[in-house]
């Protein structure tokens, strides 16, 4: 069903929202999906904090100029999808990467994140940065580390007065 101008807004407004708010996006192309395997895609970016959208790609290029993901807008060719990461950078990466492990109909075309954008390959890369969670305990155990280290030696220390 073609959408006439205002429909057409809308989905540039819409889209354009997302664009702005979002850490990183993901261009795949869909073509061979299922309706049933579209729907398990659309309820796992849910569940994950992903904004994930079928939108002609003038329109897409119209919704992601002006954002970081301007440099998308060259490389939006074909039938895609484009998912945006909204809770951390490699949300979307994780959930393209996962789901077409099982689906080798959906294909990655462009990853962006930073205003840069990257071919396919660099897809696992984003897809291993750690989640909000992940990182912030990984900046506590190196952070912990100097304190446990002073308190087993002012140990030792105490341990060492005591024997003698």
């Amino acid at each position: 069903m073609a959408l006439n101008l205002e429909g057409k807004k809308a989905v540039v407004e819409e889209v354009s929202k997302y664009a702005a708010k979002a850490h990183s996006a993901v261009a795949a192309e869909y073509r061979g999906l299922t309706v049933s395997e579209f729907t398990e895609l659309r309820k796992t970016a849910r569940e994950t904090g992903v904004y994930v959208r079928v939108v002609k790609n003038t329109l897409a290029k119209r919704a992601v100029a002006g954002t970081e993901f301007e440099c998308m807008g060259d490389a939006l060719v074909g039938p895609l999808l484009i998912a945006f990461s909204m809770e951390d950078p490699g949300s979307a990466a994780r959930l393209i990467s996962n789901f077409s492990k099982g689906h080798d109909k959906l294909v990655t075309k462009i990853v962006a994140i930073g205003g840069q954008s990257y071919g396919a390959s660099e897809l696992a890369r984003l897809a291993r940065l750690p989640t909000r969670d992940q990182g912030i305990s990984m900046l506590m155990s190196v952070m912990k580390a100097p304190v446990e280290k002073l308190a087993r030696t002012l140990a030792a220390v105490r341990d060492e007065k005591q024997a003698a």
